[in-house]
């Protein structure tokens, strides 16, 4: 099952957190290190939205979470594959979530999507990518087409602005949420304390 979040609405984070924080109750997710895959380029406006939400989520400092793919060092389809390796490698069993930009019907542009299973990146823009992830989240940027690609490069860069902070603001939520019980040990930094990622 598909989630649908209009990150227009006032509450988005805050529902998109709830469902978020249902999901993982369900899983053995809390008993896991949890591998949070950024996926996206920095050379396309649409395409941006995973390493700008990994930029975001990388001022903060998650216990048993983890992030990977930011702005400064994306995770895309060159490198995908070796990241997914590389992300086993060092996590034992690791609980991936993967986060990445979408296309959709126009009337779904700017919502954010959460469903179970794995993501497949490129699918949009007819690449073959391995298949990422036991959960994913998609931002809907643009409607899909026959200039996939060119749609990408032409998003608002508002419409991804928006789906970052909605989508960052309720994963802070969720893992703030269940820090007592099921998440005991997240920590939240200030960005003071990070004064590589305060100045870039």
């Amino acid at each position: 099952m598909i989630y649908y979040f209009n990150s227009a609405c006032t509450r988005a984070h805050i529902e998109f957190s709830e469902q978020l924080s249902l999901i993982l109750s369900r899983t053995d997710a809390p008993k896991r290190p949890i591998a949070v895959m950024c996926i996206g380029s920095d050379r396309s406006t649409g395409d941006s939205l995973g390493p700008m939400i990994g930029y975001k989520l990388s001022k903060f400092c998650f216990r048993n979470v983890f992030i990977y793919g930011s702005l400064n060092n994306p995770i895309n389809a060159t490198n995908l594959e070796s990241s997914i390796k590389f992300i086993n490698q060092v996590h034992e069993n690791p609980y991936i979530i993967a986060i990445d930009a979408s296309l959709g019907k126009s009337e779904h542009v700017g919502y954010v999507t959460l469903a179970e299973g794995p993501l497949y990146p490129g699918l949009g823009v007819k690449k073959e990518l391995p298949e990422v992830g036991s959960l994913h989240i998609t931002g809907i940027v643009n409607t899909a087409g026959n200039k996939d690609n060119l749609l990408l490069q032409t998003t608002r860069l508002s419409t991804v602005m928006t789906l970052a902070d909605i989508i960052t603001a309720g994963f802070v939520e969720t893992f703030r949420q269940n820090c007592i019980s099921v998440y005991p040990y997240i920590q939240l930094l200030p960005d003071q304390l990070l004064p590589q990622l305060a100045t870039s």
